[in-house]
């Protein structure tokens, strides 16, 4: 063994290696890459050939395809339904609760020495607001029945002389003193019509002092206090009418084709969340103008400046409310979302089916234009408003002079006697 090895261990060479090793190489030097066995497939796991791979992924492929043309198609679909919904369909959130507020005012004037009411307190029509100071008009009252009893005397002997006159021959009188007695007659009656006309507007202005409600509803904003002064003419209390609530839905022009008298509508107020159910009544035929407004020499005043984007005019729609859902109060200017419903759109039948309609009717608005219906809004209303009546003071049937001053002329219808106490021929 050669010197330079000493002390080296001898390498160790693989028999194998050696005989697979190529020629001119030393055995041991270089080590051979062996092949490494393929893993074997997952217990359970089906072996796919070859042949079906390219299929599956074409499968694959086309599925995805679908897939994401189904996902777009459904995408422009509520797109559309979308805008169409906030372009064309009968809905605005600017609704508004309205009322009629009956304003009254006394119509005597003095100082009020009653009040029976209090704020928002609620009311009958024709119960007793307050009571003005009733002095004044009962001594107006008593007056002028003693100016009627007065003129009523004055008639009845005026009418008893002038009968006495006609029946008198033309020996006892003359035509001169008849018709002068007829016309004193004339003249007492003419005074006593007066009388009685001052007596009936002296009883109703004290039947005036106690100031009515003509209507039922709630007092509100009540600021008098008694002690106060009312004068003639000046409202000085109000009282809300509950029998004239309505909603104003103000509805953009571009979904007015959906707005048909008599739709069925649901009207939501902000903060509660059962909806007040209702129906077109009326829609308003006009509104303001600005290029309408006339100008120097009346000529019409255009705006010069016209924008490329055009904001729709909202149109004020009149709701009559049906039914409201209890624990909810009507009160005046409150904010509504409304919603008027499409009759054909609720005439029964499956949610599928309704929802299919709606989509249709949607994409129809949108690729063709809303259509109107026939006859949607009358040219001409059918029928008139429900005439109201306020109660009114009327005149009692007056008196006659008879019933005024009974007895006061005694056989009146008897013939005149002579001095020998006969009656005259």
């Amino acid at each position: 063994m050669d010197g330079s090895n000493a002390g080296q261990t001898p390498r160790q060479t693989d028999p194998s290696a050696a005989a697979t090793s190529p020629a001119g190489e030393a055995p041991g030097l270089q080590p051979v890459a062996r092949a490494q066995p393929r893993p074997a497939a997952p217990v359970g796991e089906p072996v796919t050939s070859g042949r079906r791979k390219p299929a599956f992924r074409w499968i694959l492929a086309g599925a995805k395809g679908l897939a994401t043309l189904a996902i777009a198609l459904v995408a422009i679909v509520m797109a559309l339904v979308t805008w169409s919904t906030y372009v064309t369909a009968p809905w605005t959130r600017d609704g508004t609760m309205r009322v009629q507020v009956a304003s009254v005012a006394p119509q005597v004037s003095g100082q009020i020495t009653e009040l029976r009411v209090g704020d928002n307190q609620y009311v009958h029509k024709g119960d007793v607001l307050y009571v003005i100071d009733p002095f004044d008009f009962q001594v107006a009252l008593r007056t002028g029945q003693a100016l009627q009893q007065e003129s009523a005397a004055n008639l009845q002997v005026k009418q008893a002389e002038s009968e006495r006159r006609q029946r008198l021959t033309s020996l006892a009188t003359t035509p001169e003193e008849q018709q002068s007695f007829a016309g004193s007659a004339v003249g007492a009656k003419a005074a006593f019509d007066a009388a009685q006309q001052q007596v009936a507007q002296a009883e109703i202005n004290l039947h005036r002092t106690q100031v009515l409600s003509p209507v039922n509803g709630y007092v509100t904003n009540l600021l008098m206090r008694v002690g106060d002064y009312a004068h003639q003419g000046e409202a000085n209390i109000s009282v809300i009418d509950t029998d004239s609530y309505w909603i104003d839905g103000y509805f953009e022009e571009t979904k007015m084709a959906r707005v048909c008298v008599g739709d069925r509508v649901e009207a939501k107020l902000m903060g509660y969340a059962e909806p007040i159910l209702g129906h077109v009544a009326t829609v308003t035929r006009g509104i303001g103008v600005s290029n309408a407004a006339a100008g120097a020499q009346g000529l019409p005043n255009v705006d010069p400046v016209y924008t490329w984007v055009r904001l729709a005019q909202r149109v004020p729609v009149r709701i009559a409310i049906d039914s409201v859902p209890p624990g909810i109060p009507l009160v005046s200017g409150m904010t509504a979302t409304v919603a008027v419903e499409d009759p054909a759109g609720s005439d029964g039948g499956s949610w599928l089916g309704r929802t299919v309609a709606e989509v249709e009717t949607r994409l129809s608005d949108v690729l063709n234009g809303p259509s109107a219906r026939p006859g949607c809004i009358p040219a001409v209303a059918a029928g008139r408003a429900t005439t109201e009546f306020l109660p009114v003071d009327t005149e009692e049937p007056p008196p006659s002079p008879e019933q005024i001053n009974p007895g006061l002329t005694p056989g009146l219808k008897a013939s005149p006697t002579n001095i020998d106490g006969h009656q005259a021929p």
